[in-house]
């Protein structure tokens, strides 16, 4: 894998005109292209038709819901031609199960654990456990179900590659080149300390889309890498 295929910018634009000139601007520079829920909600599965015309499309809905509810909008995802999709872990093994049997071979799933942007204060305001602790639990929960990738913050990748082994994706947001800049994210880390922690795809959003050049921001990362 070539360091720049670890990178998924995260097209978190409004308009599908901004999408596609970030996409344009990355072809080449990344991996993948992240649809986000702002751009998802404007434009729907069109969204995902114009910026797969530019690469692989990774489609972060977080899906949570019904089993039933979940199941039809994966296969709408899926249809869409999105290469990943994201669903929440704390759904529950049936809502997962149900998720696994829509994709079948169309889309590959991937369970959210905990927020990047959830501290321990957050989480202990909502009568749940620590991230170290709930994080690997969601994990097994997602693996056992059959979903196999995972979203966790850079801090809890050690946890998660323990509790689940080698064989899952593990994608981790957060990713600050600037370790001063951490935006909303309270679980951050660089591109090469998450990598090195077990990192297999880096989600990567302001640091290349708010960047002077966002081609040059995304190769530097991929330098980073290695």
């Amino acid at each position: 894998m070539r360091p720049a295929d670890r990178i998924a910018v995260a097209l978190d634009v409004p308009t599908l005109a901004e999408a596609e000139a970030l996409a344009a601007t990355l072809t080449g520079h990344v991996g993948w292209f992240k649809v986000g829920l702002e751009l998802f909600v404007a434009h729907g599965p069109d969204a995902v038709a114009a910026v797969g015309a530019h690469g692989p499309v990774f489609l972060d809905l977080k899906l949570h819901d019904i089993p039933t509810t979940v199941a039809r909008a994966v296969r709408t995802a899926a249809g869409a031609g999105a290469g990943l999709l994201t669903v929440h872990a704390a759904g529950g093994p049936t809502m997962l199960r149900a998720a696994v049997e829509a994709a079948a071979a169309d889309v590959r799933l991937v369970a959210v654990t905990v927020l990047t942007s959830l501290g321990a204060e957050d989480l202990a305001a909502l009568a749940l456990p620590p991230a170290a602790a709930r994080v690997p639990n969601l994990a097994r929960l997602a693996v056992d179900a059959g979903v196999d990738a995972l979203v966790c913050a850079p801090a809890d990748l050690d946890g998660v590659r323990a509790a689940v082994g080698a064989a899952p994706l593990l994608i981790t947001p957060g990713i600050r080149p600037d370790p001063a800049r951490v935006d909303d994210h309270a679980r951050a880390l660089g591109p090469a300390e998450a990598v090195a922690a077990g990192a297999d795809l880096l989600v990567v959003g302001r640091p290349i889309t708010r960047a002077g050049d966002p081609a040059a921001a995304a190769d530097a990362i991929a330098a980073a890498l290695g």
